[in-house]
């Protein structure tokens, strides 16, 4: 049995084990419970501030990460004004720079408009005034023509060349021969010859001159390659290096109107010019001349040396016939004097003569070696006399 008091009136009463075990279990499964409720109270408790420690937390941060968001949002926007502000400017400096470089250009146009308007005003008068002076010149050469015969044409071409010439004779052209062609012994003559000598006299450039014109109402129209070939005759008979054909023939022909006419391709040396390029065709063949001047002398001096040297080996050559001709009558005369003595004591005497003589003509070859000095060889050769002297130089 089992004693059991009671907690409020303190009656203690018995019970036996099964009764005993009942309580307990009663009283037991009670406490369980009650423990049991008061730790899920506590769990739940905690829980509660758990979550709401959490849910605390949780709305801090993310009351610290919007915080933090609007500061960089604060920070970007502060970023993005400053960046708008320095683009404006940078924009409004661009665009302030490009409208001052806009108006300097427009300025520089302005003035290289200006000045384009003046030269071409001024290249437009030139021009009109280069187109008048050639309008008069072909009038009056048209004019000129209708008034002349063709024959007195021809003269006065002639005669505008050689006035034209003259008026630059003394300046341009004072040392130059420019005289008219009267040499007409081999059948043709040219109208002008021009040659020119250096100081030294070495002719370093010489043209044969043709003038040709004719009348509009001439029957018989002449071309320029009419007068090519006796042109080329009489600068080869004339011994001219260059000829020229100044001519008014063939007015409409663009070949002959552009300048001057190089037709070498047909006869070597040979131009064709218009009477207003009389003039510059001597001065371009005179300076390309003058720049062949220096080999021009040296070919001078080379052939006045082949010349010398010809000279010496034709002395040589007189010199050895002349002595093998005594030499060789000697050897016949004393020959012939040893055979008659071989033959006969009778033709002694005779023998004797033809000994005397090819003596004689032995003495006088002798006298001929000997009397060949280099004086004399040399004379009249100042080439070989100075290489000569060179050598006896060199031996002492």
């Amino acid at each position: 049995m089992q004693e059991i008091k009671c907690p409020k009136c303190g009656e203690v009463f018995q019970v036996d084990e099964s009764g005993y075990a009942a309580i307990v279990k009663q009283v037991r499964d009670k406490e369980f419970e009650k423990e049991v409720q008061e730790r899920e109270n506590a769990h739940k408790s905690d829980k509660d501030s758990a979550i709401k420690l959490a849910v605390t937390k949780a709305e801090a941060d993310k009351d610290r990460e919007i915080a933090e968001k609007d500061l960089e949002i604060a920070r970007l926007r502060g970023e993005l004004e400053l960046n708008r502000k320095n683009t404006d400017i940078a924009v409004k400096n661009a665009v302030q720079e490009k409208e001052t470089k806009i108006l300097e250009l427009e300025n520089k146009i302005v003035l290289k408009d200006s000045e384009f308007e003046l030269k071409e005003k001024s290249a437009l008068e030139k021009h009109a005034e280069e187109l008048r002076i050639k309008e008069e010149e072909i009038a009056y050469y048209k004019d000129f023509k209708t008034r002349q015969s063709t024959k007195m044409i021809g003269e006065s071409l002639e005669q505008h060349c050689e006035i034209e010439f003259n008026k630059l004779r003394a300046t341009a052209f004072p040392n130059a021969y420019f005289e008219k062609d009267n040499d007409a012994k081999t059948g043709s003559k040219g109208d002008f010859i021009y040659r020119e000598a250096s100081e030294d006299g070495t002719e370093f450039i010489s043209i044969m001159f043709e003038m040709k014109n004719e009348m509009d109402t001439t029957a018989t129209k002449h071309k320029n390659e009419d007068f090519f070939k006796e042109l080329d005759k009489d600068r080869r008979e004339k011994n001219c290096e260059y000829a020229v054909l100044v001519t008014m023939l063939e007015a409409d022909n663009e070949f002959y109107n552009t300048g001057i006419v190089d037709v070498s391709y047909k006869y070597p040396k040979m131009y064709v010019v218009r009477p207003q390029f009389f003039i510059p065709i001597i001065t371009l063949l005179r300076n390309a001349a003058l720049n062949s001047l220096s080999y021009k002398r040296e070919l001078e001096v080379m052939r006045n040396q082949n010349i010398d040297i010809t000279h010496f080996e034709e002395d040589i050559s007189d010199f050895k016939e002349k002595f093998s001709r005594n030499f060789r009558l000697a050897s016949e005369k004393f020959q012939k004097a040893i055979d008659e003595i071989d033959k006969t004591i009778d033709h002694l005497q005779k023998t004797k003569d033809a000994l005397i003589s090819s003596e004689n003509n032995l003495r006088l070859a002798n006298n001929k070696a000997e009397d060949l000095t280099i004086k004399r060889l040399t004379k009249g050769n100042p080439t070989m006399a100075e290489k000569f002297a060179a050598l006896e130089k060199n031996k002492e």
